[in-house]
Parts: structure tokens; sequence; C-alpha cells
């Protein structure tokens, strides 16, 4: 199996290609590329690279699908017997992005196949 583990947006992601993740707000448009270039491991079948933080040459490459914003966090304070309460909602903003390939060192470990399933009716006529 190929996956790696990258820094994004503030956290740590164990990502594959053909996949696609939310994470923080990632400073480009959507529908356009993105390349993360802090790699901390990287598994190639049987061969594990491991950087010190990072991998060297080492880069994930993906497409921003969409922005938007996540689930909304209720944060409610309140002091007993004071009637003093405090209600306040937060809701993150938040990047889909599909991870395309893996590289290392200029050269592509594993990319995505095109999964013709996504999109199209399941069920055929035949």
């Amino acid at each position: 199996m190929n996956y790696a583990i990258v820094e994004a947006g503030g956290a740590q992601f164990r990502v594959e290609p053909g996949r696609f993740y939310d994470m923080n707000r990632l400073t480009t448009d959507s529908n356009n590329s993105y390349v993360i270039e802090k790699v901390l491991l990287i598994s190639d079948d049987d061969n594990i690279t491991v950087g010190h933080p990072f991998i060297e040459g080492a880069t994930v490459e993906g497409t921003v699908l969409r922005e938007r914003r996540g689930q909304k966090v209720i944060v409610y304070k309140m002091r007993p017997k004071k009637k003093t309460r405090k209600k306040r909602g937060h809701r993150q903003e938040l990047s889909r992005l599909m991870i395309n390939s893996i590289s290392l060192n200029g050269s592509v470990i594993c990319t995505s196949s095109p999964d013709t399933s996504i999109g199209e009716d399941i069920t055929k006529e035949e």
C-alpha cells in the first residue's frame, strides 16, 4: 500500500492518491493544483522512507476541489447561581484536497487511478 504522511494546514495527515481530505483553509483558489513539500514519511509497498523532520525532495501533489465550512461547534459557558451565560458558535474554514500523486526526488512513486464509477450511474442495463 502506498501512502504518505504530510503536514498541511497545521495538522498531519496520512494521505493516499485518489482520495480527498478536508484540511484547514489552504492558500490557493478552487480547482488549482497544490503541492505539499512537508512530507514526513513515505511508504512504497515494502520500502519506508522517514524524514528528519522532512524528506528532502519529496512532494505530494493535489487539486483543491472546493472551499467549504466545517460543522458548527457550540461553545457554551455558564457560571452556576450567577445568571451568567455565554453561547458562541464556530465554523472552521476548510479546503477539500484531492491527492493526485506522491513523488520522491522527481520520480513519481504512485498516482491516482481514474475511477469511472464516481459520478456515474451504478446500475447498468444489459
